[in-house]
């Protein structure tokens, strides 16, 4: 059988809960580090879930199957862990059609924040739209990253910028990561940039976001980002941001000299943050002070792309040591990119990164960049989270950038598709 995007479709018998038994792999990525190799690579696999956590994985003739659960024969095909998206923005209202129409029209970007486009209006638009609607424009989006192969995503809040909207965020993205089949990771981004009616007064703006909105939306999220650059705020306002951040005892992440170098990945290191998000023009040592620290660098060549400029190098950071992580930082002005598989493509044909090390890149790497050790990885005790490839081998991700490559999700042991 087929399904309607003339993929074949994956044959399941028996019951239908959080305990299976996925056979028939013919290549498996573990990412398990005491295996050989970057990928730690399985031929002809099995991988039993109990209750949703990995229970057993190994070559088909060692994994015992617990009786009466659920068969998944995926017939030759690979699996890969679920990918970790560790930088998005997929929640928010409206879109920037006209913004790109005008970049391609040769406007730069600071021109058209300067005039109240770019980040300002889907803030007018975040603010517009409410907590429902919110919910509403965003669910499809989320789906589909869902159904690409996505099972943890990091979201970030940052398009409201007053503290009824940025809450409404927070809210919203726990409730879509209740509602659908994917772990959502709330992250706290009212310093992205200045609100609008505090242009001007900067410093105005850093004490509400580091007092009075911090302590409403903390609750709500797991880490504290900051915009750490030329068109945001500079390194000691940054500084503020994460002192807050370390006495509220949230991680903190910083977009870190995406447009210009201004110190921010080196304060990233300094500080020690969970990660440090772009990086186009990180300097060697920027990324020898990363690897130092163990903060993790996140890559996001999507961005690049749509904003036709050079790509980053992630390659340079793979050889200093840095744990490099892939993400779509799907939002609507700079990145509208959905799919991990198209992002691991990119990373290999323009980032520099082998086909296995942006595979680590988009699972284990996405994991570390969140403070996650429970999944990345198909190992005993991990999250029972898979992504079935329409391939013989995970090569097939760098190899068809423009092809529905995902055959089937597992989420928590649960066969999705």
């Amino acid at each position: 059988m087929t399904d309607e995007a003339g993929n074949e479709e994956i044959d399941a018998e028996g019951p239908s809960d959080d305990s299976i038994v996925v056979t028939g792999i013919g290549e498996l990525v573990t990412n398990d580090p005491n295996r050989d190799g970057v990928l730690g690579l399985i031929d002809d696999a099995t991988i039993a879930i109990v209750d949703g956590r990995i229970a057993d994985v190994g070559h088909r003739d060692d994994v015992s199957a617990p009786d009466d659960v659920r068969i998944i024969d995926v017939e030759g095909r690979a699996v890969v862990p679920g990918f970790v998206d560790a930088h998005t923005h997929a929640v928010f209202a409206g879109d920037r059609a006209d913004e790109f129409h005008r970049r391609l029209a040769g406007d730069t970007y600071e021109a058209i924040l300067e005039a109240g486009g770019g980040i300002y209006a889907t803030v007018e638009a975040t603010r517009a739209a409410g907590f429902v609607e919110l919910i509403a424009q965003s669910l499809p989006r989320i789906r589909r990253m869902v159904a690409s192969g996505t099972t943890t995503a990091e979201v970030k809040t940052g398009y409201g910028l007053d503290i009824g909207t940025e809450l409404a965020m927070a809210s919203a993205i726990n409730a879509i990561g209740m509602s659908l089949p994917v772990d959502l990771i709330p992250t706290f981004l009212g310093a992205h940039v200045v609100a609008p009616e505090y242009v001007g007064r900067p410093d105005d703006y850093l004490e509400l976001v580091t007092g009075e909105m911090l302590t409403a939306v903390a609750p709500f999220v797991r880490s504290v980002d900051v915009f750490c650059d030329e068109v945001a705020f500079d390194v000691p306002q940054a500084q503020q941001v994460a002192a807050a951040a370390a006495a509220t005892g949230l991680g903190f992440r910083v977009h870190a000299d995406q447009t210009a170098r201004i110190g921010a990945t080196a304060l990233a290191a300094e500080v020690s943050a969970l990660s440090a998000d772009h990086l186009d023009h990180a300097t060697d040592d920027d990324l020898e002070a990363l690897a130092g620290a163990g903060t993790a660098g996140v890559f996001l060549p999507g961005v690049s792309y749509a904003m036709r400029l050079p790509p980053p190098d992630a390659r340079r950071a793979w050889d200093a040591g840095v744990t490099v992580a892939l993400a779509t930082d799907c939002n609507p002005g700079t990145s509208w990119v959905e799919t991990m598989p198209f992002v691991i493509s990119l990373a290999v044909l323009h980032a520099g990164l082998r086909v296995d090390e942006a595979v680590w890149a988009a699972t284990a790497g996405g994991a570390a960049a969140l403070g996650l050790d429970d999944r990345g990885q198909v190992r005993a005790g991990a999250v029972g989270d898979l992504v079935v490839l329409d391939a013989p081998s995970h090569d097939h991700l760098g190899y068809r950038p423009d092809s529905s490559i995902t055959a089937g999700v597992i989420k928590d042991g649960v066969f999705l598709a």
